[in-house]
């Protein structure tokens, strides 16, 4: 059980939003996380398919992020999770407020602040604009009713004159809590993929701690709407089986993407999980089942190439345990991945697979997954029935994939796509990430 926070009571919480992308929710949530958790406890979570904010907010709040996902989750999966640790809590949302899936913007951050029951802090963008704020805010509060907007926060804003032009056309509209200004200071550096990872800014700690100061200064903490969470139904309560007893788990920057509600849970259900790096060149240790989740192989491709201490013990453990790779893991099992400069650096070669970022293709969007040969695999035993909800997200190029397909798949609105992945004995993988394997 967690201490009791000073600035709000344990299951209680609210969603940062915005109209769009790009009006800085990720930093404005990290200020506000950074600064209470000066206060007491306080954790984050991230609506969607997500894997590098959450170590932010982990970073900004020393306390476990955890995704919630409208669209891979049941609604008494999300308010569990929710309520996992009793901590206040703050969810960022993804994208615009509204903004989800066909049919009916499934998957939205609206979605999951009405099944949380949790009122929403605008984030606007203030600059370029002055009165027009209002009506923008305005219309978000029409276009659900039942989404509460209880707070805004404006942001990049200018002098007091831009903040008096704004709220000169305010009538009847929740309160503004903030306003901070322009600054370059405030900005974190982005790749392909998203942000960089929180490990590696070596500034990390300062950079948190100047946002919390910015927080502090221009944003008023004790008007934060916190508000009861939901109860959990019973029935969210349900047996969640792990892929095998013992598993190993690539785990470092180029292996970085694996979502903390999975592994959290295969734990509580009584699975060992033991990381190792294969950057650093370690033997895959003693395991039933073998990860190698998403990352960012094809910038260290050159290094993962040249540790055949790690290769080696991957080919062994074919031999022993089942080995799954998604995205980059999967890129890693194939026979070779092109770097963006064009060299071919010698993979695993326990796929027949050969990828590219030569020419990047952004491939993205959320799949539904039917396991094409589950009884080869101990992950997904007893699921050729089972659709398991899943995104992709990647720029690679697939030069060649020959073998058994791994993944029935279709779009979000039920469109069938082409087969996913490969399968060949007891290894397997695809491009798609699972974001729930107890539906």
């Amino acid at each position: 059980m967690s201490a009791a926070s000073s600035f709000a009571p344990n299951n209680t919480g609210f969603m940062i939003a915005a109209p769009s992308s790009g009006a800085g929710k990720t930093t404005l949530t990290l200020a506000i996380l950074r600064a209470l958790a000066r206060k007491g406890p306080v954790r984050g979570a991230k609506c969607g398919p997500d894997y590098i904010d959450p170590q932010f907010h982990s970073a900004a709040t020393g306390r476990a992020c955890l995704n919630l996902d409208g669209w891979a989750m049941a609604d008494s999966c999300l308010m569990a999770r929710a309520q996992i640790d009793p901590a206040p809590l703050i969810v960022e949302g993804a994208m615009g407020l509204f903004d989800g899936e066909l049919p009916h913007a499934k998957g939205s951050a609206a979605r999951v602040a009405k099944t949380l029951g949790l009122p929403v802090v605008l984030i606007v963008d203030a600059a370029k604009t002055a009165q027009s704020v209002a009506a923008v805010v305005r219309g978000m509060m029409l276009h659900d009713p039942d989404v509460q907007i209880a707070a805004v926060i404006l942001n990049r804003a200018g002098s007091d004159k831009h903040r008096r032009m704004i709220e000169s056309a305010w009538a009847d509209l929740p309160p503004i809590i903030g306003a901070v200004p322009r600054s370059g200071q405030l900005s974190h550096p982005s790749r392909h993929l998203g942000l960089v990872q929180a490990d590696e800014r070596a500034d990390l700690t300062e950079w948190l701690d100047a946002l919390a100061d910015t927080a502090e200064a221009h944003i008023d903490l004790s008007a934060l709407p916190f508000a009861p969470l939901g109860k959990a139904p019973h029935a969210a309560s349900k047996t969640i089986r792990p892929p095998a007893q013992r598993i190993a788990i690539a785990q470092d920057e180029a292996f970085r993407f694996a979502y903390p509600h999975m592994l959290q849970e295969w734990r509580a259900a009584g699975a060992q999980i033991t990381p190792f790096s294969p950057l650093q060149n370690e033997v895959v240790p003693q395991a039933d089942f073998v990860f190698l989740p998403g990352g960012y192989p094809e910038l260290y491709a050159g290094k993962l190439a040249a540790n055949s201490a790690f290769i080696g013990s991957l080919k062994n453990a074919t031999q022993i345990a089942d080995i799954y790779g998604e995205c980059g893991g999967y890129m890693l099992l194939g026979a070779g991945l092109i770097d963006a400069d064009g060299t071919r650096h010698q993979m695993a070669g326990l796929l027949d697979l050969e990828t590219s970022f030569q020419h990047r293709k952004l491939h993205l969007g959320y799949r539904s997954l039917t396991p094409l040969a589950p009884q080869t695999t101990s992950l997904f035993a007893g699921r050729s029935t089972a659709s398991l909800p899943a995104h992709e997200f990647h720029y690679a190029t697939t030069l060649r994939a020959h073998g058994t397909p791994l993944f029935g798949a279709k779009d979000s609105e039920g469109t069938s796509l082409s087969h996913m992945g490969l399968i060949e004995g007891r290894v397997c993988g695809s491009f798609a990430h699972i974001i729930e394997f107890n539906t």
